[in-house]
């Protein structure tokens, strides 16, 4: 559920049109949304998720940022607009949205380059802070946390989103973790790579992490985008909007089964 969709370039497999959604800026969010009654658009919810993880984290004007899957540039410009970091820099997959962020954004540093191989961008240590947005369950957890320590200041903070296994999977057979298994292939999640509570906590640990927070945010994220699409009413009448709808009906399944959690982690090295 990544990355969503700018017009006018061909579709990477992580985008998604946000202006199905209700964004129709250039520089369009790209996240599931952190929902409450507060939260009543898109555009609302998805810097309410941002904020969530930056405030965390304790985000700040003398911050060195690194933001890691910054999709079309709206978590960018919101640390521009809200938070005034020092410096900020990011690291994207998609061409297109580096292309736009280039074009909009030139103060900011922002390369297309892999999430686990941060140390060949930046062979110093130079952030003190390094966030990325509903992105990280894409990646394997002791590659991705390998590889952002290597360019982690010391006393430098982490914050992601990712997916959690709970104690109800293990109950399962392997016959009955194949449906989760392909649905969330289809939104590039390799279930092999999603730990337990005691799973991440460890990865955290052998990077030297510290002061170690996991927040499940399920309820406020997955069932809060699952009823956002449901009231919606899209028309499944191409692929963009097939897309959007599939996502929901993951979201809220693995809401409602309760084997997978949607939970935000922060820490200190």
């Amino acid at each position: 559920m990544r990355k969503f969709l700018w017009k006018v370039f061909p579709q990477h497999k992580y985008a998604i049109n946000a202006q199905m959604l209700g964004d129709d800026a250039i520089l369009a969010w790209s996240n599931l949304g952190y929902w409450s009654d507060t939260q009543a658009s898109y555009i609302q919810a998805a810097q309410a998720l941002a904020d969530h993880l930056a405030h965390a984290l304790h985000l700040s004007p003398h911050d060195h940022l690194l933001d890691l899957g910054c999709g079309q540039g709206a978590s960018l410009k919101h640390w521009i607009e809200h938070y005034h970091p020092t410096r900020i820099e990011a690291v994207e997959l998609q061409s297109a949205c580096v292309e736009l962020i280039q074009l909009h954004l030139p103060d900011i540093h922002i390369h297309r380059y892999s999430f686990l191989d941060l140390a060949q961008l930046y062979p110093i240590k130079p952030f003190s802070v390094i966030i990325s947005i509903d992105a990280a369950y894409h990646c394997n957890l002791d590659q991705l946390l390998l590889s952002i320590s290597k360019v982690l200041a010391e006393n430098g903070r982490v914050g992601f989103h990712t997916l959690m296994l709970t104690d109800k999977w293990q109950q399962l057979t392997n016959f009955q973790r194949l449906p989760y298994q392909t649905m969330l292939k289809s939104a590039d999640v390799n279930v092999q790579d999603l730990l337990f509570r005691q799973g991440i906590e460890q990865a955290l640990k052998d990077q030297k992490f510290k002061n170690i927070q996991i927040e499940d945010l399920s309820q406020s994220v997955l069932a809060g985008f699952a009823h956002y699409i449901d009231q919606r009413k899209l028309k499944t009448h191409n692929l963009d909007a097939f897309k959007i709808k599939m996502t929901a009906k993951l979201c809220q399944k693995l809401f409602d089964d309760g084997f997978v959690r949607y939970v935000q982690i922060t820490a200190e090295k």
